[in-house]
């Protein structure tokens, strides 16, 4: 590995022109409008995995188009209520697992809920969540071109749908306190979190993206040849006259937009060695938050960014923040 991006002086500085669509807002208070005709009716049912210090439920909810959506719900025992909940989204081809999986917050006191990504599940943790309407079963990636031609039928409309749905299942639970919700997730998880936070930033008190994936696409795609963006290449490659058409829709999901519109206290996390999220597209969005912000910088990472180290620094942040 070896440092291929900007600078580190000219990453902190870094703010591209931002391709937004005129009814980028309109587009998507249109989508949750749409879903939220159908009653989220957030399920859980409480589940036996053996850990006695904390209580875990099997979660169903309502996601986009009204179809289910699967996540865990973990909260420690020894602890009053209301809690602070960590809403979590998943990495890229992972699904969510099993319960013993996703101790980390509620080890520290915090409740929270692990969302499943439809049709994900296939290439890490098994995942439980098909792609409705048409009773896809998880599978293996990819999923970056799935109705790339429409941001109606993108693939990612439903999954960011569905992770707003996530927060407000988390909200309908008695042991939470509605008032302090983060969201959380590496790579697509960090992606998805970013999107979460700018969709109903009235909602996430924090947000914490890691490494995150589904910024800045135009540069991503001709930076890096790694998986999963080079989805996208592949699929140009082919579809040669189609550019035009994937990065308009493809704007409708940029990360930096929805960054911009985040009223969350933030902590980001980049590393420089990155050669799947390069630091560049990260900090494209990292540079448009408006709200309270840090970011943590890695510099001889790659992909797994802080791993293990910046486990502790989220907790820390959030302790400081809410203890």
């Amino acid at each position: 590995m070896s440092f291929f991006d900007l600078p580190l002086e000219q990453l902190r500085e870094y703010r591209p022109e931002r391709n937004e669509p005129a009814d980028f807002d309109a587009f998507w208070q249109a989508t949750l409008g749409a879903v939220h005709q159908y009653p989220l009716n957030a399920q859980y049912e409480r589940v036996d995995y053996g850990l006695a210090a904390f209580e875990t439920f099997d979660v169903t909810f309502a996601g986009y188009g009204g179809q289910p959506i699967k996540g865990w719900f973990i909260r420690p025992t020894q602890t009053k209520t209301p809690l602070p909940c960590v809403v979590r989204y998943i990495g890229y081809g992972g699904g969510r697992g099993f319960p013993y999986e996703w101790l980390l917050w509620p080890g520290a006191g915090y409740a929270t809920l692990v969302m499943d990504t439809r049709g994900q599940g296939s290439a890490t943790r098994h995942g439980d969540t098909p792609d409705l309407p048409d009773g896809a079963n998880p599978f293996y990636p990819g999923f970056m071109t799935q109705g790339i031609l429409d941001p109606h039928t993108y693939y990612y409309r439903r999954v960011f749908t569905d992770a707003v749905r996530a927060v407000e299942a988390a909200q309908q639970h008695p042991d939470v306190d509605t008032t302090r919700i983060a969201v959380t997730g590496a790579s697509q998880g960090g992606g998805i979190c970013i999107a979460v936070s700018g969709l109903i930033p009235d909602q996430v008190a924090v947000s914490m993206p890691s490494v995150p994936f589904l910024c800045h696409f135009k540069r991503a795609i001709g930076l890096t040849d790694k998986h999963p963006y080079e989805e996208i290449t592949r699929y140009l490659s082919v579809h040669r006259d189609r550019e035009s058409v994937v990065y308009d829709t493809l704007a409708y999901f940029d990360g930096m937009h929805f960054a911009a519109r985040t009223q969350a206290k933030s902590q980001y996390a980049t590393a420089l060695m990155d050669t799947i999220c390069p630091p560049s597209t990260v900090f494209a969005a990292y540079n448009y938050v408006p709200a309270l912000k840090e970011i943590r910088v890695y510099h001889f990472n790659n992909h797994e960014g802080g791993g293990e180290y910046h486990d502790l620094a989220q907790v820390r942040y959030l302790n400081a923040l809410w203890r």
